[in-house]
């Protein structure tokens, strides 16, 4: 039976599978599984998907079935860059406005709408739609983009819309950073295959730390032939993202469960977060 690897088809959780030794997981019989977060968090969920990385909603939803993997993370400590609200009138203005969502994510829709009703206090009517900002602003006055949905949209209409970094309001408010997507396992996956899901995990943290040491300048160089852009955004897009998952973002992260339970959008409170104790089978 074989493991299947979760992976965003997103740009910012990029470093942790650019320099992955894909050869040797797939000698051991892993199998990979590019999707939006969106399916991913559905797939794993469903139990079709067993590692990977998942939105950070996806985990607080099912929190009893999965263990999050150390020091892996897309976090941001203020803005992100590829999350933001776009819309046609100021963010004080949308109270009892139309809000078109984005139906690639999950963690950044329940973090819009903690931003505008648990900080600002602003009710709105929410569509999801399939991510167009041309489509989802046809009708209402504010669309969610997330990834490089949101890169593309903030390239193209930046100068002709309101836009907010989702990571720089939540920063704004809580002093704390945001932890979009965490690295899961599937709880039976670990106990039936604790030593391949240690080379996995393993995997990660070395891609993760040699695209680090490289100052991310080859898959850079990649992300340019592949998606555009210029070298100076992806510099400094990558140089804003926190890859860890430590003390700090574990904090923020809780933080954002706390709220998202007194809001009634996840059934459980989440005491705790349950994080994989790698050293057990990882000398």
């Amino acid at each position: 039976m074989s493991v299947v690897i979760g992976e965003i088809s997103y740009t910012n959780i990029l470093p942790f599978f650019y320099h992955l030794d894909r050869d040797m997981l797939k000698r051991r019989n892993c199998r990979f599984v590019p999707q939006v977060p969106a399916q991913l968090n559905q797939e794993m969920a469903a139990g079709r998907i067993d590692v990977g990385g998942i939105s950070s909603f996806a985990y607080a939803e099912n929190a009893n079935a999965f263990t999050l993997l150390p020091n892996l993370s897309v976090t941001s400590y203020g803005a992100v860059g590829s999350i933001f609200l776009f819309s046609k009138v100021p963010l004080h203005d949308l109270g009892g406005k139309k809000i078109a969502l984005t139906l690639s994510s999950a963690s950044s829709v329940h973090l819009l709408k903690i931003i505008l009703e648990h900080f600002y206090s602003l009710s709105a009517f929410y569509t999801m739609m399939k991510p167009d900002l041309k489509n989802m602003l046809q009708e209402h006055d504010a669309c969610l983009l997330i990834g490089d949905d949101a890169i593309i949209a903030k390239h193209e209409n930046g100068d002709s819309l309101f836009h907010y970094d989702l990571g720089e309001l939540w920063y704004d408010q809580t002093g704390l950073p945001m932890t979009f997507a965490v690295f899961a396992v599937r709880n039976e996956t670990l106990r039936e295959h604790p030593s391949l899901v240690g080379s996995i995990y393993r995997a990660f943290l070395e891609s993760k730390l040699q695209s680090e040491s490289e100052n991310y300048q080859p898959m850079i160089a990649d992300i340019i032939k592949m998606h555009g852009g210029d070298k100076s955004f992806w510099n400094h897009y990558f140089q804003k993202l926190c890859n860890d998952f430590g003390r700090q973002e574990q904090q923020g992260l809780s933080y954002f469960f706390e709220i998202l339970y007194k809001m009634n959008y996840i059934a459980q409170p989440i005491k705790t977060l349950n994080i994989w104790n790698a050293d057990v089978v990882i000398k």
